[in-house]
């Protein structure tokens, strides 16, 4: 993997702050993630129900916007609609990992409550919780099967990478 020199102002240790400045630097503002769905109200409801709102100058009966973050979205897809984006096949998220998409929580019971909140909503957890010490972490996949990660991270571990002798143990 090749290795990038930091953006100017930015140490090669710097952390979050670092990424944070090289993205802006690139001219990247916002992150749009298009994701398929075979229900599209059941999908609004999920992501409702994980806190997210709905920006409806986005939504018909194809798609909706689903609002993570000023800068996070997702476009929520009719399969039929997604099919109009590419001329690849549509996979079937449930069967096949097409991408993960981690969101950092500020707290473990954040994390916590946030895949509570998507199980009760029809989610479901592929795995146990993974407690790293430094970082804490929790999947969660949507009713189609796209998979959401949630996670803390040590501020300390955030702006200076994890220990050396980091190890994964099941957390349940």
């Amino acid at each position: 993997m090749a290795r990038h020199p930091p953006p100017d102002g930015a140490s090669a240790r710097g952390g979050l702050d670092a990424v944070r400045v090289g993205v802006h630097a690139l001219g990247m503002t916002s992150i749009f993630v298009n994701i398929p769905t075979t229900d599209l109200e059941r999908s609004m409801a999920f992501y409702r129900a994980l806190g997210c709102d709905i920006n409806p100058n986005f939504t018909d009966e194809n798609a909706a916007c689903i609002v993570w973050s000023e800068d996070i979205f997702f476009m929520v897809l009719k399969r039929e609609y997604f099919a109009t984006f590419t001329t690849k096949p549509i996979g079937e998220p449930k069967e096949w990992a097409q991408a993960s998409l981690s969101f950092s929580r500020d707290s473990r019971a954040d994390v916590d409550a946030i895949v509570q909140a998507g199980l009760a909503a029809g989610g479901t957890e592929p795995g146990p919780a993974q407690d790293y010490g430094f970082m804490y972490s929790r999947d969660l996949d949507d009713p189609d099967g796209n998979s959401l990660g949630f996670l803390y991270m040590d501020p300390v571990a955030a702006e200076q990478g994890p220990p050396a002798d980091a190890a994964v143990t099941d957390a349940a």
